[in-house]
């Protein structure tokens, strides 16, 4: 079974390029729309430093606040992008994550990278990238 771009990419949430110059990337872009990074590890940091900005930058509140600005309805579904990240944090649309709480923004970040990979995230992975906010 071949491997999602977000997983060859190290790039778990599928960050698309932009200016932000993240801790962790790969030292040459190959991939003309989204980072790569070293490690998963970095990308996991990447996912959940973005939702933190969201918090603070662009005052996302709800986990479906969160989840409108990350997968737009341009792109996505966003509706049923919203209830998968819900359904595998068992919590309402309406629920408003601690996003400086480690448990609740690794299962955050653990419930995106499957919607956007196909695929269970690897918590271990997930909480390196962690332990580098």
């Amino acid at each position: 079974m071949a491997q999602s771009r977000g997983l060859r990419n190290c790039n778990p949430g599928n960050l698309r390029l932009s200016k932000d110059k993240w801790q962790g990337l790969r030292p040459v872009q190959a991939d003309k729309e989204f980072f790569q990074f070293t490690e998963m590890r970095w990308g996991y940091r990447a996912l959940m430093r973005t939702l933190q900005n969201y918090r603070r930058k662009h005052k996302c509140h709800t986990v479906a606040d969160f989840i409108t600005r990350w997968a737009p309805e341009c792109e996505n579904n966003t509706g049923a992008y919203i209830r998968s990240v819900c359904r595998d944090m068992q919590v309402p649309s309406v629920y408003v994550p601690d996003v400086d709480d480690k448990a609740t923004l690794t299962a955050m970040a653990a419930a995106i990278s499957k919607v956007e990979n196909g695929v269970p995230a690897d918590r271990k992975e997930v909480e390196a990238g962690w332990d580098l906010l």
